[in-house]
């Protein structure tokens, strides 16, 4: 496991070491999670498939959350909610 200590710039950029980049290419994709008091960096093309769909799926349900919170959602008895699954 390799360690390195970075700083953040007033423009929220942080410089990934040298020795730590050698495999990314400039223009990559990086994944990045925050959980809690740590943040993952992961290269987009390392993720596998399953991982995709997870993280997907979290910001779908964050997004709604966030569209409920605001009164967005619309309410309907059971009925009318499976007639509408019914047209998808």
């Amino acid at each position: 496991m390799n360690i390195a200590i970075t700083t953040m710039s007033s423009k929220g950029q942080v410089v990934i070491p040298a020795d730590m980049r050698k495999d990314i290419n400039e223009g990559e994709k990086i994944i990045v999670i925050k959980n809690g008091g740590q943040i993952i960096m992961k290269k987009a093309s390392e993720m596998d498939k399953n991982l995709r769909e997870d993280l997907i799926f979290a910001k779908r349900t964050e997004e709604a959350l966030k569209r409920y919170e605001k009164g967005e959602f619309i309410r309907m008895d059971f009925d009318e909610f499976m007639k509408e699954v019914k047209k998808w």
